[in-house]
């Protein structure tokens, strides 16, 4: 009896081991969730750290809020190029987009591109594309991916056409709840197997139409006024002929004190489908397994420095939300202070699964600082933005963006240049490139910006769009007196 008694005990010990083992080897599932033009404060656990300084203390959202408060949340996590095609571009090559070949809105992503999603592949993952892709209007099964379910160009929000592996198929519905479920049926399938999953909300991208179950939401909602909200950008059109384009914009779109509600609903409603996801992967015991990374693809203009949409330098623009959930790997609850950017997602992915991160990705893996591993991380980064002839009210620009400081420059218009202190001037108010008493702060952010530059090998592309007859002068080559472009986006 002994004996029998034994054998069970070092069979069970061994079954153990080997579970451990199993578990200490299996391979980290993925599910990437991205909003469209969702500002980084446009999160209800943002508006209650903010206190008193939220602009929308009303807004609710219940489970960004869940994966904030059982993963990490980064506060300072930013865009290398505002805009929702490069941004795209970027979080999936890992590159800065005058590398990537994705300037603005109409350029196609290029198919022979190195991404997470082909690396992984190659890996043995099951990858899949999901929802809104944005790339110009490029058609057909989207690049890296073993199966995808998404729409052409901005589709639309209700009964949108989908290409299922590059084959039309109509849906009903609301967009993002018709993708919802396109990925939650790929996960059941996959649910065996590792799956690197990408999901793209069309929310909360203009017109700003959501759902039956949000129409009403936040109906006595107002927004607090902050200080930057009656400075114009240097390079807006005199104040004359901007005010009058602003009083028609708000005419289009009323709202309780000039806000736009439908904007906050659709994030809202972008909520509720991440709650689905969420629920998904409990019911199908993955929750353990997947690595969650929920963020935007650039943030938005409610008025600040004179602007709506997003496409510049300003914070309001480059910042965005980041939230990172891995049980087995990462402690719950935390957040982070560290500058993450669009560009570490890839190499955060293969780092995570155990694959080679290629040279040429130019962003940085978040895992040191997932598990509370002191790092030497960035203390600045280039932000850039290249002009589209079809938009033509947002010049070419590129920036420094340090912990504490910001350095725009706009080539050709030295008389633009700006500078802030951001530990004393968060919103950006107080230019002081031309402050004697700031003159050797402005020197060391020029070095820094050079050095930043030099290493990522800044240029304007040939890929961005030339300017126009007629359109602004172009200017110089190289970072700091870089050329005079223009591009496409919406």
């Amino acid at each position: 009896m002994k004996t029998k008694l034994l054998a069970v005990m070092f069979a069970l010990v061994g079954w153990a081991g080997l579970l451990h083992l199993h578990a200490a080897e299996r391979k980290p599932n993925f599910l990437f969730v991205y909003t469209d033009d969702q500002r980084w404060d446009a999160l209800g656990v943002v508006q209650r750290e903010m206190g008193g300084q939220g602009r929308f203390p009303w807004m609710l959202t219940p489970h960004m809020d869940r994966l904030a408060d059982e993963g990490v949340r980064f506060r300072n996590a930013f865009v290398t190029l505002s805009l929702c095609a490069p941004s795209r571009a970027a979080f999936l090559t890992g590159r800065y987009n005058h590398l990537n070949g994705v300037a603005g809105n109409r350029t196609p992503f290029p198919e022979n591109s190195v991404t997470h999603a082909t690396l992984l592949r190659a890996a043995g993952y099951k990858t899949a594309y999901i929802g809104k892709w944005h790339m110009g209007q490029q058609r057909g099964q989207r690049p890296g991916f073993d199966y995808s379910a998404s729409f052409i160009g901005q589709g639309r929000y209700w009964d949108c056409p989908f290409e299922i592996n590059g084959e039309a198929k109509p849906t009903q519905g609301w967009v993002d709840d018709v993708s919802t479920d396109f990925a939650i049926e790929f996960m059941k399938q996959q649910r065996e197997k590792p799956f690197s999953l990408v999901v793209g909300f069309k929310a909360t991208h203009g017109p700003f139409d959501p759902p039956e179950r949000a129409k009403n939401r936040f109906a006595d909602a107002t927004a607090r006024p902050v200080p930057n909200l009656n400075l114009r950008a240097p390079y807006r059109e005199t104040a004359e002929a901007q005010n009058a384009k602003d009083a028609a914009a708000t005419k289009a779109n009323p709202g309780p004190a000039g806000l736009n509600l439908g904007y906050f609903r659709c994030v809202s409603a972008a909520d509720d489908n991440l709650g689905r996801l969420l629920k998904a992967l409990d019911d199908l015991g993955l929750a353990n397994d997947t690595v969650v990374v929920f963020t935007s693809d650039n943030g938005y203009y409610h008025g600040e420095h004179g602007l709506g949409d997003k496409r510049s330098a300003y914070d309001e623009s480059l910042r965005i939300p980041l939230l990172v959930r891995y049980p087995r790997l990462v402690p719950k609850g935390r957040t982070l202070d560290e500058m993450a950017l669009n560009i570490d997602l890839a190499p955060t992915f293969l780092d995570l699964a155990g694959v080679a991160v290629p040279r040429a990705m130019q962003g940085r893996s978040w895992r040191p600082l997932l598990v509370g591993v002191r790092t030497d991380w960035r203390k600045a980064f280039l932000a850039e933005y290249f002009a589209e002839n079809a938009f033509p009210t947002t010049p070419t620009l590129v920036a420094l963006r340090t912990t504490n400081a910001k350095l725009i420059k706009y080539p050709g218009h030295d008389e633009w240049t700006e500078v802030f202190d951001l530990a004393a001037d968060p919103y950006e108010t107080k230019n002081l490139a031309r402050d004697p008493a700031h003159r050797d702060r402005v020197a060391r952010l020029e070095a820094e910006f050079q050095r930043e530059a030099k290493a990522v090998d800044y240029r304007v592309p040939d890929y961005a769009d030339k300017p126009e007859p007629g359109g602004p002068p172009p200017a110089k080559k190289k970072a700091g007196k870089a050329k005079k472009k223009t591009a496409e986006g919406n």
